[in-house]
């Protein structure tokens, strides 16, 4: 994986009394990040420019070459998974949940990149509906400054010579993040004409409606016809996604908690994963927050699951870490 960590952040900067700045907790321009183990995010210390920034995940991301047998032989492949943050999410935090992804991710195998998509969230729970605010105002950076960054860098194959397949993981607020970028990209004439794809997208605690992911939801079209496969994390026992529900005056369950409506389209999947996360005992963990709602970070069985989505060589159905109970996909039980 490296000793280095790649964010890309789109707070606000702030100058403080002695001269030196740190990030805040509003919208503000968006910063490539190159980040050493063990330090927190900062403005300056570990900014690059797009360029190279672009240079560094992408030779991160390389796992190989195809062989010359192979149609694009000499090229190089990978995985890029960006992370998108929820709510209520300082950098500290944000950064802590990136670590685990790497450590657990990594020992099942992944040897792609992972980025974090940092957004403008508050660190007290009474800023929910603020940080949803925020989060729709920067959503559009998600894909222009992100995902196209990426898709653009294999657009020129002659020249870069590289096969990088992106994938994204929305957590809690992060997934409506994800889903409003897409939006918003359908809206953009540039992003619209390039002819783009995300490999694989994967929701957990996802704080998006039940009925957002419908076959017919005008605002998720765009989600739907980009994405290779929507895979949504379901834990009925979310008690976060209870109090979102009560936020919102009980309206409108939220798909990480109830999972996905029956007319969802072909390419989403939903697994339960609430038989294994009864089993688990919070103490065995170093996830923090709500223990329902981000136990996933710490969780070498959830890892595993993820980690075979992202590879997409088996079928939802066939996944070993799955088994089928009347008709539904259920994590296993630890």
């Amino acid at each position: 994986m490296g000793s280095t960590n790649f964010f890309i952040s789109v707070r606000n900067v702030k100058k403080l009394k002695n001269g030196s700045q740190e990030f805040g907790a509003e919208p503000g321009a968006t910063r490539y990040l190159e980040i050493p183990d063990g330090e927190l995010p900062h403005p300056e210390n570990h900014k690059l420019t797009k360029t190279n920034w672009l240079k560094s995940v992408v030779g991160r991301a390389e796992v190989g070459r195809y062989e010359k047998e192979h149609p694009r032989a000499g090229f190089a492949y990978g995985d890029v998974l960006i992370f998108v943050h929820g709510y209520n999410t300082s950098m500290a935090e944000a950064m802590k949940r990136h670590d685990l992804l790497q450590k657990r991710l990594g020992e099942q195998g992944y040897k792609g990149a992972i980025v974090s998509f940092d957004w403008p969230s508050a660190t007290q729970t009474l800023n929910y509906l603020e940080d949803r605010s925020d989060a729709k105002s920067t959503a559009s950076k998600l894909v222009k400054d992100g995902i196209m960054l990426l898709a653009k860098a294999q657009r020129d194959e002659v020249a870069n010579k590289c096969d990088i397949d992106v994938h994204l993981l929305g957590h809690s607020t992060g997934a409506y993040v994800i889903r409003e970028a897409f939006y918003e990209s359908g809206h953009n004439r540039f992003i619209s004409r390039i002819n783009w794809q995300v490999s694989q997208v994967a929701f957990i605690g996802a704080d998006i409606a039940k009925k957002s992911l419908s076959q017919n939801d005008a605002k998720s079209q765009c989600l739907f016809k980009h994405s290779i496969r929507i895979t949504n994390y379901q834990n009925p026992y979310d008690s976060a996604l209870k109090m979102s529900n009560i936020k919102r005056l009980g309206t409108a369950p939220r798909v990480g908690r109830v999972g996905i409506p029956s007319d969802a389209p072909e390419n989403i999947v939903n697994v339960d994963v609430g038989p294994h996360w009864s089993g688990l005992n919070k103490d065995d963990s170093n996830a923090s927050g709500t223990w329902s709602h981000s136990w996933h970070f710490d969780d070498p069985l959830f890892a595993k699951d993820l980690y075979l989505t992202l590879k997409g060589d088996i079928d939802r159905c066939s996944i070993p870490t799955r088994i089928e109970v009347e008709g539904k996909l259920v994590l296993k039980k630890s």
